[in-house]
């Protein structure tokens, strides 16, 4: 993990070197570099970006996936789920549906860290397009208590909880309604790059209860799971699958942008994933002051790969702070408050040494065991097939 920047303001600057093509650099404990100066994500997009669909064979995936949500949900109130943040990959998504005649219960998880932006984005899609909205409103005493817990765990990943818990209520309403389809505004175009150190996995439940076993307070009655087994249900049992429907269109961000606020009123929030003042203040001033890490070289050169941005644009970029300086002081008053820090408590937790999510458990002895159970199971369903022939 690279060593913390400094303190205020934060503005980290270049760490060691920097790939020629991309703006990454050595705050990514894990780059390698090309003979040529190029990092070794510039290789792998390439390959990778090399074996996605034509725009031909994408344009015929869309139209069967739309046939089978149609086919799936017909006699039922909504034929999909979509996942909305009021941000732009989601609203675009939410857009798309409604333009290939999808029926999508559009779901809002609100886990009290709401921009009002983003608030007033939904509240203007779901009326504009003829959605029903569903809000998700987490229990807060609960949702605060493994905040707190992640960050006297000290760990890289904040956003875990939340990541983990929108799936699982994805999921729970999408089986509640008899809903296939779960869609969503992921895309590889604006979102495949981002360092392994960066993150770690959203759906290890195990570390997660860990975590908050080992500092939590309150029980975790209203913790919607989306650990392996549940995983395996929703998908297996009740056949439900998700989609990355921007991945099936020509997505340009920009492009996406213009058409939302024109059309939907759709209004800016600043940064990627800024719809969340705790996303924002993560993103913004932990990330870079605790852990050494500005997310935006990863998005920036990520849409220098896309093509939808241009090197030199993103260096202008990275040359300003995350965010205006006087919201980060005012956003980590608001933060620690929220939270139920003092001030010199909360401080003392950002400087505590980095912990790694493996060091208090993981879900891998459960995966062992789930794929050696699929291993035995499969030649039974193998020879009940041949049976049946």
């Amino acid at each position: 993990m690279a060593s913390p920047a400094a303190k205020d303001p934060i503005i980290i600057g270049t760490v060691g070197r920097m790939c020629t093509v991309t703006v990454m650099d050595e705050s990514d404990p894990d780059i390698r570099f090309e003979a040529d100066g190029a990092c070794h994500y510039v290789r792998e997009w390439q390959a990778f970006a090399a074996k996605l669909p034509t725009r031909g064979a994408r344009v015929d995936r869309l139209a069967k996936l739309v046939a089978r949500i149609k086919a799936d949900g017909r006699n039922k109130r909504f034929d999909s789920v979509l996942g909305l943040s009021g941000g732009v990959d989601s609203s675009y998504a939410a857009w798309i549906t409604k333009d290939l005649g999808l029926r999508p219960l559009i779901v809002h998880f609100d886990n009290g860290w709401n921009n009002e932006l983003a608030v007033n984005n939904i509240e203007n899609i779901v009326s504009k397009l003829d959605f029903e909205l569903h809000t998700v409103v987490m229990n807060w005493p609960e949702f605060r208590d493994i905040q707190r817990a992640y960050f006297r765990a000290s760990v890289v990943d904040l956003e875990v909880p939340t990541d983990h818990m929108i799936l699982g209520a994805l999921h729970r309403i999408a089986a509640k309604h008899r809903v296939r389809h779960i869609l969503s505004g992921t895309n590889n175009i604006t979102e495949w790059l981002l360092p392994r150190a960066w993150y770690y996995r959203k759906f290890d439940e195990v570390n997660i209860r860990a975590i908050h076993k080992k500092f939590g307070e309150l029980p975790l009655k209203h913790f919607p799971a989306f650990g392996l087994w549940q995983q395996a249900w929703y998908q297996k049992a009740r056949r439900i699958e998700s989609t990355h429907i921007l991945d099936l269109v020509d997505y340009d961000r920009e492009k996406a942008k213009a058409l939302l606020i024109e059309q939907l009123g759709w209004r800016d929030y600043g940064g990627k994933h800024h719809e969340s003042v705790f996303t924002r203040f993560y993103q913004g001033y932990i990330l870079p002051r605790k852990f050494g890490i500005d997310k935006r070289k990863a998005h920036l050169s990520q849409m220098i790969l896309a093509g939808q941005m241009t090197r030199d644009e993103a260096l202008v970029k990275l040359a300003e702070p995350t965010y205006t300086l006087g919201l980060q002081q005012s956003d980590k008053t608001y933060v620690a408050k929220k939270l139920g820090f003092s001030d010199e408590t909360f401080e003392k937790l950002l400087n505590l040494p980095n912990v790694a999510h493996e060091d208090y458990g993981t879900d891998l002895a459960q995966r062992r065991q789930y794929f050696s159970l699929l291993r035995a199971v499969r030649p039974v369903r193998n020879l009940i097939h041949r049976s049946k022939g």
